[in-house]
């Protein structure tokens, strides 16, 4: 991807989901654009739509209204074997409960999309080798999760979103099980990779460590952005 090429686009999305109780409004007229090597910050209170919103860009949901393009994909018209292609090989994923095999080691763990993929066996173990490199974890690579802390863990996490070498990086509270040191750690970790590698990234997240950090702020509330602001890093980056 081009430097500052825009990876993902929502325009006035809306998101409506239908619950016995009526109608509950999640998402109402989001616009956001994440471009490569930009970090995209997205806060706001529990129930403000962010983790919404992070689903439909990542395209594993559909808006209601609006639309969103995806690495020049229109996810509301998009079969889902399109969708599933564009997550596997376009997007990287990172949870706040990292969400790692506990019966693989970190290398067999930060492997998996490269399995599904179908890589080959040397391009595999290349790949493997330089995500956990790049997070610095190396040589942790025979480990299993349950050796490692939390912040370790965390890093497997980040390898294996990176390992995919994804146009987006989507990241959802990913600091929210660490203490705060550890936390700085990862966040200066995860503003390194996107502004070296030009990856874009959206973080929806409480923690002020990472809004600091951040190139763009959207602030959330009750489904709707109320606030934008311009992080310390750079100035706005003008449209392609």
């Amino acid at each position: 991807m081009s430097m500052h090429a825009t990876a993902v686009r929502a325009e006035a999305v809306g998101r409506v989901f239908r619950t016995p109780a009526g109608e509950v409004r999640a998402c109402a007229d989001v616009t956001l654009t994440a471009r490569a090597g930009e970090l995209v910050v997205v806060r706001g209170p529990s129930g403000s739509g962010k983790t919404t919103l992070l689903n439909l860009i990542a395209g594993l949901d559909r808006p209601s209204t609006g639309r969103v393009v995806l690495a020049g994909v229109d996810t509301s018209t998009a079969s889902e074997e399109q969708l599933l292609a564009l997550r596997r090989e376009r997007v990287g994923f990172v949870f706040q409960s990292f969400g790692l095999l506990p019966v693989l080691t970190a290398s067999e763990n930060v492997e998996v999309p490269l399995r599904i993929q179908r890589v080959a066996a040397e391009e595999r173990s290349a790949r493997v080798a330089e995500a956990l490199a790049a997070v610095g974890l190396d040589a942790h690579a025979g480990q299993r999760p349950a050796e490692l802390s939390g912040g370790q863990q965390q890093r497997v996490a980040i390898a294996r979103a990176l390992v995919v070498e994804p146009a987006l990086l989507i990241a959802d509270e990913p600091t929210g099980q660490l203490d705060s040191q550890t936390a700085a750690a990862v966040m200066d970790l995860v503003v390194d990779i996107v502004h070296r590698r030009q990856i874009a990234a959206v973080v929806a997240t409480h923690d002020p460590l990472l809004v600091e950090r951040a190139d763009r702020v959207l602030t959330l509330h009750d489904g709707a952005v109320v606030d934008e602001a311009v992080g310390p890093f750079r100035a706005p980056l003008s449209a392609p």
